[in-house]
């Protein structure tokens, strides 16, 4: 019998007059949302750390879609200084701000420290986005039906939020502190969504996750280790076992334009484990729903970036 397939990017509601920000929109998942984005009508802001990348990204989508209305502007995640910057660049150009999509991370690197003294994977994944969402707030507040969509993982389940040691200056485990990481998407996700329902405002936020889709964030680490061995194994994996980027990125599209979607929403794949598949509505685990723990991570997240959401006190 042959298979019913799911949704795809083919029901994807138009966008025209739309304006969508992706962070690390020039690669993997960030660029195959990217291209569906702009083929629907939406006008992309690409925030990427590397702008000769990001000139590459935007020549491949204006190829694809003629007429496509596609800018970038620089931002790197590990710098809260770049991303306060990025937010004064994009408000003092754009009105609007329809879509939000906290896509940039990286995973499962060796030790390293943000330009801020973050361990590197809690600063950018979590860190920076968070701030990047608070310093933003304004224009989505202002744009009727506004998203903001932050990328997960199903990694999150192996992840703790450790209060005390975020940024495991005693002993560093990658995989674990990339959980961490994860989790604290979620946990961000749901309590930006608990805040804004208080203080009644229109904005949704939502999460997705790809699922084991194949980019290059899986190589990123070994390289980094200096690991040919391991670089090679992760492109192996990836070519067997992982699903494509263009079906990883489908998740992060449904959240970000279906009208079904409602805040508080996590996107995932309908297959075996949430590995591959197409979109459907998935549920988190029990830490990720912890009130107190996300509380607590939102006040000290606070604090680390001096990023305020005052509009929902």
């Amino acid at each position: 019998m042959e298979q019913q397939q799911g949704w795809t990017v083919n029901d994807m509601p138009d966008l025209t007059g739309k304006i969508v920000v992706v962070t690390g929109g020039n690669s993997g998942l960030g660029l195959e949302a990217a291209r569906r984005f702009a083929r629907k009508g939406a006008h992309l802001v690409l925030a990427c750390r590397d702008l000769v990348k990001a000139a590459v990204a935007v020549e491949i989508i204006r190829s694809e879609s003629v007429g496509a209305r596609v800018d970038s502007l620089p931002l790197d995640l590990a710098s809260l200084a770049s991303v306060r910057e990025f937010a004064s660049r994009f408000v003092a150009h754009y009105s609007q701000l329809d879509l939000l999509c906290n896509n940039a991370g990286v995973m499962a690197l060796p030790y390293r420290k943000t330009v801020d003294g973050f361990e590197m994977q809690f600063g950018t994944n979590h860190l920076g986005h968070f701030a990047l969402t608070g310093l933003l707030l304004d224009r989505l507040l202002t744009t009727p039906g506004a998203r903001v969509v932050n990328v997960s993982s199903g990694a999150h389940r192996m992840g703790k939020i450790r209060f005390d040691d975020l940024q495991w200056e005693r002993g560093y485990r990658k995989w674990a502190a990339y959980g961490q990481s994860k989790l604290a998407n979620l946990l961000f996700t749901y309590e930006l969504q608990r805040r804004l329902e208080r203080a009644a405002k229109g904005l949704l936020s939502v999460a997705a996750h790809p699922g084991y889709a194949a980019t290059n964030l899986q190589a990123a680490g070994p390289r980094m280790e200096g690991s040919s061995f391991l670089e090679r194994f992760s492109e192996w994996s990836n070519s067997l076992f992982a699903q494509s980027a263009a079906m990883g990125a489908l998740p992060i599209l449904y959240a970000a334009t279906m009208p079904d979607v409602r805040g508080g929403d996590y996107i995932g794949p309908d297959g075996f484990a949430e590995m591959h598949g197409y979109p459907r509505k998935v549920r988190s685990n029990a830490l990720s729903r912890d009130t107190e723990v996300a509380r607590r991570l939102w006040e000290e997240s606070e604090r680390l970036t001096g990023v305020r959401f005052a509009q929902l006190e």
